[in-house]
């Protein structure tokens, strides 16, 4: 089954698999909303059609959980109903989100809730970014600024949660380039590469152990910026695309991967916090690794 390609086909297919749950289900429609956590009118308005916004990524779990079917199922990207179904696609491209309308990063986050998340970001982690920084990048890039805004405030709240386990490894030489103002940062004003610097280690420091960035060297080793979502997925960004990875053997072979980056790190993560300090004030010699 292709995957749908805009959002009215993703939240048609969505509508009618919801219909399917509820006819099966035998339920009125009050006592089938109660039991997915929303009130009636809510549930008459995806029955409906009003709105092609998709329900938020709990929601989503939750009627997925409730009613014992694949999530991939539920949004029309599998023909796979059964959670344990053998028969699942092991690769699948799915189109990078242009606003928050998008549920499949949220809702893949929401089913690896619990379990270990590997990061590798394209640039800086988006919840470590100032909201200069997302400004700035937000210019090359076609998603509004205060969606970017929104979800990096989420991202950060996802993280403070108790059953957060995050690892996140990028190369070091991409925080000299902030520091120094090359590369992708060329036109970045200074006082906001620096604010950018002291951002992040507050944010680490603040929510070290959950979250944990451990930096490489980016001329030793090399990562495509990729995600693992514990042990059901990974997601390999693309441009403006996303790979996605649900065979087991490919979701270890990208988790050996990233541990060899963290095994490789210069930088450990309970150093970070202090390290981009000495980066931020110049006391961190700007042409070295250590």
């Amino acid at each position: 089954m292709t995957p749908p390609t805009d959002k009215r086909d993703a939240s048609r297919l969505f509508r009618d698999r919801l219909k399917q749950l509820l006819a099966r289900s035998g339920l009125n429609r009050s006592a089938f909303a109660a039991g997915i956590g929303v009130d009636r009118s809510a549930l008459s308005q995806l029955l409906a059609g009003e709105v092609t916004r998709l329900p938020r990524a709990e929601t989503l779990m939750r009627i997925a959980a409730v009613h014992g079917v694949s999530l991939d199922w539920l949004l029309g990207l599998s023909q796979a109903e059964d959670v344990t179904a053998a028969i699942k696609r092991s690769l699948e491209l799915e189109e990078a989100p242009d606003d928050r309308d998008e549920p499949l990063l949220e809702a893949w986050h929401a089913e690896a809730a619990g379990t270990k998340i590997r990061y590798v970001p394209t640039t800086l982690p988006d919840l470590l970014r100032t909201e200069a920084v997302i400004s700035y990048e937000s210019s090359e890039n076609k998603r509004t600024l205060s969606s970017r805004l929104d979800e990096a405030q989420e991202r950060i709240a996802y993280t403070r949660r108790p059953e957060t386990d995050m690892e996140i490894c990028m190369p070091v030489q991409r925080l000299h380039d902030l520091k120094g103002g090359t590369g992708l940062w060329t036109d970045l004003p200074a006082k906001a590469r620096r604010g950018q610097l002291e951002h992040m280690a507050a944010l680490v420091e603040e929510l070290y152990p959950s979250l944990r960035l451990y930096l490489y060297d980016g001329q030793s080793h090399f990562s495509a910026p990729y995600t693992v979502f514990g042990p059901y997925r990974v997601s390999v960004y693309v441009g403006d695309m996303y790979l996605v990875l649900n065979a087991k053997d490919a979701v270890g072979t990208m988790t050996r991967h990233f541990d060899n980056l963290i095994r490789a790190a210069s930088v450990q993560a309970h150093e970070v916090a202090g390290w981009l300090r000495a980066l931020a004030s110049g006391t961190q010699d700007p042409s070295g690794l250590d």
